[in-house]
């Protein structure tokens, strides 16, 4: 790896870290704007306000909101999250039993949605302008225009209700078989893929058509390569930096599309954990699914860059 290249990455990563400082800024500061707290929430409305005092400044509540985000800031840094207002837990435990079940619904939408998109793209450009060009790209427009809830909902109506193949809950501690993983994880992962096949597969295939119409296409065309050769030979590996934000911008939907998706499905994942903290007012612990939510959409950026960076034959050269 030359010095160039070097450079490039260790920008990339100190622009990170710098996005993740000032996203942690917005988050303290959202979420200290929510109306009512956790001693609140906790008291119920019965409570005196002298009461409701006390449990404030047990929870450190009534400190100003710089000490209390410099406070936050350091412990996050030493991977301390705090505990949770509402059950005393730890925040590191609550967030440990529900990672693992998103990690797994993620893994397997992006199992399915990448293969699938990518092919549906490159096929797509290679033959663009004929039938199924225009099929994809007429479903494609489609589905990313409707909302990921009414396809849950319409889902559920359909395969759980009517035609009763599928559970309208996704039960995921007594699973065994792979069979029985399908059954809990279809419907989820259906409702996800849906709009991330169809942007990831329309982003393919304008950065494959953008290489196609490049010049030394054209000069393989005349040297008498075939469709096949000339997309997977010459145009995909060009086409790798732009594909790569592709694959990166359409994953980082999961981030907000499991949100639904766990809430209608009542998933055990992190995102159910943070909605029921938003209810309760459980403040530290909505700010730790939330900075766990933008450093994944951050680290899917940043592969992005540094896939892009690597597969620049420019900068390979300097």
């Amino acid at each position: 790896m030359n010095l160039t290249i070097g450079k490039l990455l260790i920008s990339r990563l100190g622009l990170g870290m710098l996005t993740l400082l000032l996203v942690s800024i917005v988050v303290f500061g959202i979420t200290n704007l929510l109306p009512g707290d956790a001693a609140e929430e906790s008291l119920g409305q019965a409570a005196t306000p002298e009461a409701v005092a006390a449990l404030r400044a047990q929870y450190g509540l009534d400190q100003p909101a710089p000490q209390r985000y410099a406070q936050w800031l350091v412990a996050l840094v030493k991977g301390d999250a705090g505990v949770s207002l509402v059950n005393g837990q730890p925040i590191s435990a609550l967030i440990g039993d529900r990672l693992p079940s998103s990690l797994v619904l993620a893994a397997a939408t992006a199992v399915v949605s990448v293969p699938l998109a990518l092919a549906l793209g490159i096929l797509s450009a290679m033959y663009r302008g004929s039938r199924f060009d225009k099929g994809v790209n007429m479903l494609a427009v489609s589905l990313v225009s409707v909302p990921e809830f009414l396809i849950a909902t319409l889902a559920v109506l359909l395969f759980a209700v009517k035609l009763r193949w599928l559970s309208a809950l996704s039960h995921t501690a007594d699973i065994e078989t792979l069979w029985q993983f399908m059954r809990a994880y279809a419907m989820p992962v259906f409702t996800l893929c849906c709009v991330i096949v169809a942007q990831m597969a329309r982003m393919t295939r304008a950065a494959v058509v953008d290489q196609l119409r490049a010049p030394y296409v054209e000069m393989a065309r005349l040297k008498g390569a075939g469709p096949v050769r000339i997309v997977l030979r010459h145009a995909l590996p060009n086409a790798i930096g732009p594909i790569a934000n592709a694959v990166a911008l359409s994953l980082s939907y999961l981030l907000g599309g499991v949100l639904i998706v766990e809430s209608i499905f009542n998933y055990p994942g992190i995102a159910n954990l943070m909605i029921d903290a938003v209810t309760t007012r459980d403040i530290p612990l909505v700010q730790a699914c939330a900075m766990i939510f933008c450093g994944a959409y951050l680290l899917l950026v940043m592969l992005a860059d540094v896939c892009a960076i690597l597969s620049n034959p420019r900068l390979r050269t300097l």
